[in-house]
């Protein structure tokens, strides 16, 4: 699976396999607890954040296309750290990748982390959301569809 994913989301993917269940809590807590990073302030002042409708948890973001890829900007409250954990995850996994790289993604991807044995099943079906907006902003980025 790790020639489907861009190199920086297969490293994560990696370290999360190698883990034993506590430490893959302690890691996504981690990643949940580092800052993620605010969008450019031009970004930030001309568009609206994008909200995840399937996610429960209100996840929002922003997407910047430089050059033919993308960097997205998650914005996830402080209280739900396990989707903050896979948002922090899929920004720096994904950063500055192309919407090709995106789309050969498998939405299970996370099977391969062992997120599934963690997780209630209302949790994966946020990160499933979040994974599948992020391919359709890579999907309407490619079409032509989306205001750059």
């Amino acid at each position: 699976m790790s020639d489907q994913l861009p190199p920086a989301l297969a490293e994560i993917v990696n370290d999360f396999s190698l883990c034993e269940r506590q430490e893959k809590i302690s890691l996504l807590v981690d990643f949940s607890n580092q800052l993620l990073p605010p969008p450019p302030e031009a970004l930030a002042d001309s568009k609206t954040p994008e909200q995840v409708p399937e996610c429960m948890t209100p996840v929002s973001l922003r997407v910047l296309e430089q050059g033919g890829r993308l960097r997205f900007y998650f914005d996830v409250p402080q209280d739900a750290p396990l989707i903050r954990g896979y948002a922090a995850i899929i920004q720096q996994g994904l950063w500055d990748s192309t919407p090709e790289e995106i789309l050969r993604i498998p939405a299970d991807f996370y099977h391969v982390m062992g997120l599934q044995d963690l997780l209630t099943p209302q949790r994966l079906n946020g990160l499933t959301a979040i994974l599948a907006h992020v391919k359709r902003v890579a999907a309407q980025t490619l079409s032509g569809e989306r205001a750059k």
